[in-house]
């Protein structure tokens, strides 16, 4: 589970959002916890549930640095995932050619699932091919397409700007469409993301609000999906990839994320 500002309103607050998570590792005990600790939040959970520095019951993880001491540790740097046990690499594999799991969110991912299988007595080799041969989740940075070296990308999951952030700092020279029904906050997180957007395809009710807060970056407002498809694919050169990366809601135009991906999925056919 993850913990970011999502739901803060059934929970009264961030405090509140970490507690309820909290109460999964803590009641009812499970034998071992994979926690991420490149949050405050998450260094603070491990060490709660550690009895010392040793204690392999707690695996971390981490995308951000390499992880030290005697602990249990799974860590992914520059795309290389690395297994540290009493302080020695057990194992190391590449995670940087496989296709299903693109940019660091996904590295963080599979650092996790990596722990989790490795607590359950799996090998690092039966991991990795594990790992080879994932495709990847509908709506979760999912490839739906290649044509002419332009490359596209569902992450229609990406209902929030931190979400959304992971999605962009995965892909080079994006054709981004984003849009939908905003939640508090806005888009200025996305800032530094910037740079990696050749242009943004803005889409629902309320695209030209968003176009208003993405200002900086070349855009085109499209309100339907049909349109900002269609439009991206017709743009996009080799080297590209088109994503869906809303950072909002679907609410104003589709029931829910997976019929906005499914949209966003059959324009892409037309288009292949």
């Amino acid at each position: 589970t993850n913990l970011s500002p999502d739901h803060l309103d059934r929970h009264g607050g961030l405090g509140g959002y970490f507690a309820a998570k909290r109460r999964l590792f803590v009641e009812g005990g499970p034998d071992r916890a994979v926690i991420g600790v490149d949050e405050a939040e998450g260094r603070f959970l491990a060490g709660q549930l550690s009895e010392g520095a040793g204690d392999d019951r707690v695996i971390r993880v981490s995308v951000e640095r390499k992880l030290e001491g005697p602990g249990w540790h799974v860590f992914a740097r520059k795309g290389y995932l690395s297994e540290y046990r009493k302080a020695r690499q057990v194992a190391s594999l590449d995670l940087r050619a496989i296709r299903g799991l693109p940019g660091a969110h996904n590295h963080q991912n599979a650092c996790a699932a990596y722990g989790a299988l490795r607590a359950l007595g799996l090998s690092p080799k039966i991991i990795e091919q594990g790992f080879e041969t994932f495709q990847g989740l509908p709506h979760r940075s999912q490839i739906v397409g290649e044509k002419g070296g332009v490359v596209f990308v569902n992450d229609s999951k990406a209902t929030n700007v931190e979400a959304a952030a992971r999605a962009l700092q995965a892909f080079d020279r994006i054709r981004w469409i984003v849009g939908g029904q905003m939640k508090d906050g806005g888009l200025a997180k996305l800032r530094p993301c910037a740079d990696r957007v050749v242009k943004a395809y803005v889409i629902g009710r309320q695209a030209r609000e968003v176009a208003l807060e993405i200002a900086e970056i070349p855009h085109e407002v499209c309100e339907t999906m049909a349109k900002a498809v269609a439009t991206a694919a017709s743009e996009a050169e080799a080297g590209d990839t088109v994503l869906l990366a809303p950072a909002a809601a679907s609410f104003d135009q589709y029931d829910n994320f997976e019929r906005r991906g499914e949209d966003f999925v059959a324009e892409v056919s037309k288009h292949l």
